[in-house]
């Protein structure tokens, strides 16, 4: 069969993501992203450290990020991510800002560049939230690390629920996220953030939306969203908040309203919930909602 008259294949788009060395979810970012896009991933060498503000400090390092963006640089991406939320809060809102320039300068080209922190900065600029409900499968160390990151940034933290897990975050189940959401959203906030990208989030953002009645804004969603504005495309996904203005209907949220600054709230007077090891309720529409686990990686275990 001749199929030159084809012409094909269609040209790509190209977005360079640099993950850390265990990043699991490949598939996940794939999800949001429309089919005249490619996704290039790299990964940071592998380090014998657990999930912790440790680990997040080295899989950061601005070294370790130039050499990752010289190598994506081969297949000319037209703008570049950095999907780890931890190791781009830990240094606070200037360390995220110098690790954006590191990788843009790396480039050789100026290309546009976002971290996972960043693009949540950004995310919630888009829906006007000021005052985010926060859960996170890491350690409360780490927990405490991302709360300080969004004060900084003139984010109220109104509540959070943690795992205080170490490693092999990429097999919790959907399950666990919605107990940790449950639990942390109390009070008066404007929207709920799920953190790590290596924590499954993309079945259960609707259904989360749909029973809190609030925006929820992941990991990987947020970092998917950013780096695709960057080059003029939109990020897909159903019925999200965040990528889906007739979803934020009811929400009383302003679209693109400015975020302003909000008193410090001192951790020990936010409701917080730690459920590493806890029984969990009934929940079996998002357990049939989980997607299948990747291949085991000999390497971190």
């Amino acid at each position: 069969m001749d199929i030159a008259f084809l012409g094909g294949p269609l040209p790509q788009r190209g977005v360079g993501v640099v993950a850390p060395f265990d990043f699991a979810l490949d598939r996940e970012l794939w999800r949001w992203v429309p089919d005249d896009v490619s996704l290039h991933l790299t990964r940071t060498p592998f380090v014998p450290v657990e999930v912790s503000l440790d680990m997040a400090r080295i899989v950061s390092e601005h070294e370790t990020l130039r050499e990752a963006v010289r190598a994506l640089h081969a297949v000319q991406p037209e703008s570049l991510a950095y999907a780890c939320t931890s190791g781009s809060f830990v240094g606070g809102v200037a360390g995220e800002r110098a690790m954006s320039a590191a990788m843009s300068q790396a480039s050789g080209v100026a290309l546009p560049a976002v971290t996972t922190s960043g693009a949540l900065l950004a995310a919630l600029g888009e829906i006007g939230a000021r005052r985010v409900a926060v859960v996170t499968p890491y350690t409360r160390s780490v927990t405490d690390s991302l709360e300080a990151f969004l004060r900084e940034a003139g984010i109220a933290v109104t509540g959070r629920a943690y795992l205080g897990l170490t490693r092999q975050i990429w097999q919790v189940p959907y399950r666990d996220v919605v107990d940790m959401a449950r639990s942390a959203v109390v009070g008066a906030a404007d929207a709920l953030f799920i953190s790590c990208t290596n924590l499954p989030t993309y079945d259960v953002i609707p259904q989360l939306e749909a029973e809190l009645r609030l925006p929820v804004l992941s990991a990987n969603q947020v970092t998917m969203w950013a780096a695709l504005r960057r080059i003029g495309a939109a990020a897909v996904g159903p019925y999200q908040a965040l990528l889906d203005n007739s979803a934020r209907a009811g929400t009383g949220l302003v679209v693109g309203l400015p975020v302003e600054p909000f008193p410090a709230v001192e951790a020990s007077a936010l409701p917080e919930v730690a459920l590493a090891g806890q029984p969990f309720g009934d929940a079996e529409v998002f357990d049939a909602l989980d997607p299948p686990p990747p291949p085991e990686d000999p390497l971190v275990n």
